[in-house]
Order: C-alpha cells, then sequence, then structure tokens
C-alpha cells in the first residue's frame, strides 16, 4: 500500500518507520524541513515540505493513488481539513486524524472521520490510577452506542466469577490485565484483586454497571480499618 503521512514530529517518524519496515511505501509531508531529520537516513520514502491540505503538496506526496492518509500533526484544524481533503476530494479509503480536543473528535468521528483524541485517552488513563471509581472509555464507536471500557476490580468482587459482571445482550467481559499481562477470559475465570477488567458495554450496560462499582468503593471506604484491612486478606 501507500500511505501518506501528514506531520513528521514523533509519531508521524515513528508511524513512517513502522510502516516501511512492513512493506509500505510512504510519504510523509511536514512544513519543516528539519522535521525530516526524524527518518533518519535509512527512510527511503518521498518527503515534502508543506502544508498538508496544499493540493499540490498532496500531488507531490502521490495522494492519488494513495491508500490511507494519517493526519498526525500538532495542529488540529490543519489535521481535520487534510483529512477531508484526503476522503472527500481524492477518495482516500482509510483516513484518520489525530485531534488533540475530544469535543471535535467526537464531531468528525459522526462525519465518518476516526479520529485519535490523545488528551482524551490521556486523560482516561491517569485517572484510571488516580481514582479507581473512574470507569475510562478506551473506544466508543460514533454514535456512542458501544464502548470498550477498563475497570479496576474493586476490591470486594475479588473471588467473583467473569460472568458475574456480565449482562446477555449489554455487557460482555473481553479480556483482563493481571500483573501487566493481557488475556482473553473464559466465563470460568476468577477475578483477583487488582485485575483489570475490559468489557464491551452498551449504554444500557455502563449505567447498570457505573452505581455498583460506586456502592462497592463506598461501602469499603465506610468498613472499619480492621475490617477493611480483613477484607484484603
Amino acid at each position: 500500500m501507500h500511505i501518506v503521512i501528514m506531520g513528521c514530529g514523533r509519531v508521524g517518524s515513528t508511524i513512517a518507520h513502522t510502516l516501511e519496515a512492513r512493506g509500505h511505501s510512504v510519504a510523509v509531508i511536514d512544513q519543516d524541513a528539519d522535521a525530516f531529520r526524524r527518518l533518519g537516513t535509512e527512510f527511503t520514502g518521498i518527503t515534502v515540505t508543506g502544508i498538508g491540505f496544499d493540493r499540490d503538496v498532496l500531488t507531490a506526496a502521490g495522494i492519488e493513488h494513495a491508500d490511507a492518509f494519517a493526519a498526525v500533526s500538532s495542529g488540529d484544524n490543519s489535521n481535520i481539513i487534510s483529512a477531508r481533503l484526503a476522503r472527500e476530494t481524492y477518495g482516500v479509503a482509510r483516513v484518520v486524524a489525530r485531534i488533540y480536543d475530544p469535543k471535535r473528535a467526537e464531531v468528525y468521528e459522526r462525519l465518518g472521520i476516526p479520529t485519535v483524541a490523545t488528551v482524551k485517552w490521556t486523560t482516561d488513563q491517569v485517572m484510571r490510577v488516580l481514582i479507581p471509581d473512574q470507569i475510562a472509555s478506551d473506544w466508543r464507536d460514533p454514535n456512542a452506542e458501544i464502548a470498550l471500557i477498563t475497570l479496576v476490580l474493586p476490591n470486594e468482587w475479588a473471588g467473583w466469577k467473569v460472568e458475574e459482571l456480565e449482562a446477555d445482550g449489554h455487557r460482555r467481559v473481553v479480556g483482563v490485565t493481571r500483573t501487566g499481562h493481557a488475556r482473553i477470559v473464559g466465563p470460568g475465570m476468577v477475578l483477583q484483586e487488582g485485575d483489570q477488567v475490559h468489557l464491551a458495554v452498551d449504554e444500557d450496560g455502563l449505567h447498570e454497571l457505573r452505581p455498583r462499582v460506586l456502592a462497592a468503593r463506598r461501602d469499603h471506604r465506610d468498613l472499619p480499618a480492621e475490617a477493611a484491612e480483613e477484607a484484603h486478606r
């Protein structure tokens, strides 16, 4: 495949090297010619200096026969303009844009342009560690009907089987991360303290799960110190 990447920062240059190592042809666009130094001398693809939504620049990068386009510069506006141009004008089948503003990301997802909202994702990951009550969304479909979430298992639920967290048609456990290792699980798996549980949920499934998690955390905080210590044993 031929892939055009707009933005030669750390993300863009890493994607370019990864794609080239897999045998794809790659063209990289950046306004700053010095940015191409990140690609190193081993990079054999095309580099084009210019603005990513300039048609002459895109043509020089091979957009007319591109199979995919990634807009990963540091500017939301530039990313979304170039992504829409690639999709709507040049008919590129696979387009993705890096967007820092999560509200904008949701809008463009609904327009059919996949986005990576780095601020939202990073915030969710940090909040998951700082506040275990947080149920972080790792992915949500453009219509906000289905989400993949990660739940840090409440201590009180250690010993539960996977199926006790599930609800037919609304919530399904797809994996568990334990001691740093992720695994696909079966319904009979017993959950342990510290597990990160990855679930696919719809809105009903999430709304039903959230108060159960909050209640478990609240009940644990309300325990006397000795009882709480005993509960951990």
